[in-house]
């Protein structure tokens, strides 16, 4: 992950394969029978199988009676079979709404040939020597733990099977399994009857494990009801903000609207003597400057801490609260959006930027040479994430130097070390509750909201509950970089694309741009990963960086939600210079079926590509004569493992005001886990995509201007239009889908929206050229 110093930059294609790739790294570390049994506390016997994440070794089977076996084995996560017939599976990631609390369990239990009746899904603790890595984020959590969770499966079945074969004495190659029961003729073993015995039998060897073939999956790719559901709708508490322990007191911390401003005085007194206020006091944050404060370096800044009986009392105290910020330090943020807009235009008249990030043939020569010359210049704004639940926290800093925490992470184990250093006790005295996340979207990857409770218990001593007001999750995000793209492209006699290049224009705290990173480092073929820079002749990449302070971080599908929308537009310019149907002009570009990097499992695979974008064009019905006013609009991307392709059907009034109808999602991410989570996760991935053509965040001397939901507009569930989803079940293994469908969608409307008007939106939001939607 990028620091500060260069997070803020233009979200830039090779930052989602950076992010995703943070996320791929495992860390596993040996533990023995008895640490583990201590562990988890598992109670009941059976068959305890744990297993490897690191090496993707099975680990060994435990059972009361074993003696202790010490090293060797790296224990990640297990189930466990129980002599009652039901089987336990622990879902080691954080759930924020992905489903990976459903879904990654039924990896395993597909192989273990389980009625899923009969699973009992637990929610893991933060203990990353046991369960390996645990992060919610680059759409990481289905195939990092694909093959490791089919393997644990197989395993455990294999064991099953062998004590049946004991039981009965027959040969285990006569025995079939399934939905938790041993067959032989019509002779029927339960699970629980033999889990005792399956706990004696040794282990299988990784190569010796038979997978199922997938014509065989009878759990994955249904429809699976999550987990949670129930208590979702019955209002349980699953949240950190539902957190509440016997003496609990509560808490809000105010930040400067500027960046990095310290408190210079604040009225304490009168707030101390307000009805349930039980404290109020000064924090200076950590460190004497905030350049570190970014996701992979979480502080907290300074601020005031109001504590309180409740949060209501706290909320209604910070109404009362008056705090003269000290803006005069080298690091305090003074960005202004209008200056950026201002500087980025007169940039963007310039061919290169003063950074080259790539250069492949030649560029010159492919404008000498053109038929025709096509530019354009594509502004977005900063975004908020803006997740349904405020960042909230619980935390009890306890006198015998253990911390006790409660909170929802997408990097818990990140924001664990962050406490442990705060605090200077060892990583092993705390204690992390992974609580079920009110959405993340990439903002719970920052726990500057857990250092923040973590030093005011500190302070108080007591187990206390943090909650952000709605203006304090809007105005002190990390927020989506907003940035300028400035294109040209060439096109040869027949109408072919001979020639791209982008002059990127984003933010650092310095003003630099730091080397090119991912593919680009280490192969000679083009440093832009990104379709369509990656099956064209002729590119040349280049960057230009404004300098600016406000603390930016990854959004739903980072760099690709930005990128995928100004080159999807601006390819649609070319194709419409072209004088070319978009649909075609696509599939043009793609040449004959292959990898565009053999051997490397992050590239674009051009007959996948052509698939999705093939059988978008024939759901929608491509071409088909529609009423005057509506249009059809076609976009394709590929980014974090996945090939989507977008077409939305759209209509705009005279008043500017355009109407989503329909869209169709088609994508290839190989085999579906959980068909109802997939679906939904395109079906999301529209709402936050139109959201985005829509929102805005500015900054005028380093505040943030919008507070609340009636200044950030998001979709409201009576505006979703239509949206029909299909899956192409490709041959290749499963990749992650929270991020890889919402690139396309804004594009394809934009799209659309050219085609009715002839107007060609240039500006995220659009409501920067006058239309609304």
């Amino acid at each position: 992950m990028r620091t500060i110093d260069d997070s803020i930059l233009l979200e830039d294609p090779i930052l989602g394969r950076v992010f995703a790739a943070e996320f791929a790294r495992r860390n596993a570390k040996a533990l023995t029978r008895r640490g583990f049994i201590k562990v988890t506390g598992i109670a009941g016997g059976g068959l305890i199988l744990a297993f490897s994440l690191k090496a993707g070794a099975i680990g060994k089977a435990f059972a009361a009676e074993e003696k202790d076996t010490s090293g060797g084995v790296d224990l990640n996560a297990f189930v466990q079979v129980r002599p009652d017939g039901k089987v336990r599976i622990y879902a080691k990631n954080p759930e924020l709404g992905q489903g990976v609390r459903t879904s990654l369990p039924m990896i395993a239990a597909e192989e273990l040939d389980v009625a899923w009746d009969d699973v009992v899904v637990e929610q893991a603790w933060l203990d990353e020597k046991l369960f390996g890595r645990q992060s919610a984020g680059g759409s990481m959590s289905t195939p990092t733990n694909w093959m490791p969770l089919r393997q644990v499966g197989a395993a455990a079945r294999t064991m099953l099977v062998a004590a049946a074969a004991q039981t009965w004495s027959v040969p285990a190659g006569e025995i079939t399994t399934s939905r938790t029961k041993l067959h032989h003729g019509d002779k029927v073993l339960t699970y629980g009857d033999v889990a005792e015995k399956a706990a004696k039998q040794p282990v299988p060897e990784v190569e010796s494990l038979k997978l199922k073939d997938r014509s065989a999956f009878s759990l994955l790719g249904q429809r699976i009801t999550g987990v949670d559901n129930l208590k979702l709708v019955t209002g349980q508490p699953l949240f950190s903000i539902d957190v509440n322990v016997p003496g609990m007191v509560f808490a809000n911390y105010t930040k400067a609207p500027a960046f990095g401003a310290r408190v210079k005085s604040a009225n304490l007194d009168r707030i101390k003597q307000l009805p349930g206020i039980l404290d109020a006091f000064v924090l200076d944050g950590q460190g004497e400057d905030y350049t570190s404060f970014s996701p992979a370096t979480p502080i907290y800044l300074p601020g005031v801490a109001i504590i309180g009986t409740s949060t209501g009392a706290v909320f209604n105290a910070k109404r009362e609260l008056r705090v003269e910020w000290d803006k005069t330090g080298p690091n305090v943020s003074h960005d202004s959006w209008t200056a950026f807009a201002k500087a980025a235009a007169e940039l963007g008249k310039k061919e290169e930027g003063e950074a080259v990030n790539g250069v492949v043939g030649d560029m010159a020569a492919a404008r000498k040479n053109a038929k025709a010359v096509v530019k354009g210049f594509y502004t977005f704004n900063f975004v908020a994430h803006a997740p349904m639940e405020p960042q909230a926290c619980a935390a009890h800093v306890k006198d015998d130097g253990t911390v006790e925490i409660w909170s929802s992470a997408q990097l818990p184990g990140q924001a664990a070390t962050a406490a442990s250093k705060l605090l200077n006790v060892s990583l092993e005295s705390i204690h992390l509750d992974m609580k079920r996340g009110g959405g993340g979207f990439g903002r719970r990857l920052n726990c500057d909201y857990m250092t923040e409770t973590v030093a005011i218990a500190q302070r108080v001593r007591k187990p206390v509950k943090l909650v952000w007001t709605r203006e304090d999750d809007m105005t002190h995000d990390f927020f989506r970089p907003g940035g300028f793209n400035s294109f040209t492209a060439t096109l040869d006699e027949n109408g072919k694309m001979t020639g791209f290049q982008d002059h990127m224009i984003g933010f650092s705290r310095s003003g630099k741009v730091p080397a090119p990173r991912g593919p680009a480092t280490s192969t000679p073929k083009p440093p832009a990963t990104y379709f369509p820079a990656v099956v064209t002749p002729n590119v040349r990449l280049t960057q230009t960086n404004l300098v600016a302070f406000t603390p930016t971080g990854p959004w739903r599908a980072p760099g690709d939600c930005t990128l995928a929308w100004t080159v999807g537009s601006f390819l649609h310019e070319v194709s419409t210079a072209a004088k070319r149907d978009h649909v075609e002009f696509l599939l043009g570009m793609l040449g004959e079926p292959r990898w565009l990097d053999p051997g490397n499992p992050s590239a674009m695979h051009t007959r996948r590509t052509a698939d999705v974008i093939k059988l978008a064009a024939e759901k929608s019905g491509w071409g088909r004569k529609l009423p005057s006013g509506r249009a059809l609009g076609i976009s394709f991307w590929f980014c974090h493992l996945g090939h989507v392709a977008s077409v939305a059907e759209v209509s705009v009034d005279k008043q500017k005001h355009i109407i989503v109808h329909k869209v169709w999602q088609v994508a290839d991410v190989g085999p579906i886990v959980n068909l109802s989570g997939a679906e939904n996760q395109l079906q999301g991935a529209v709402i936050d995509a139109l959201s985005a053509m829509r929102i805005k965040v500015t900054m005028e001397d380093g505040a943030i201007e919008q507070t609340n939901f009636h200044q950030y507009p998001v979709r409201r569930i009576v505006e979703t239009p239509e949206v029909e989803v299909h899956f192409i079940p490709s041959e290749f293994e499963p990749t992650g889908l929270g991020e890889p469908g919402l690139p396309p969608v804004g594009p394809a409307v934009c799209n659309a929206v050219f085609s009715i008007t002839g107007e060609r939106i240039r500006t995220y939001p659009v409501t920067e050229q006058g239309f609304t939607i």
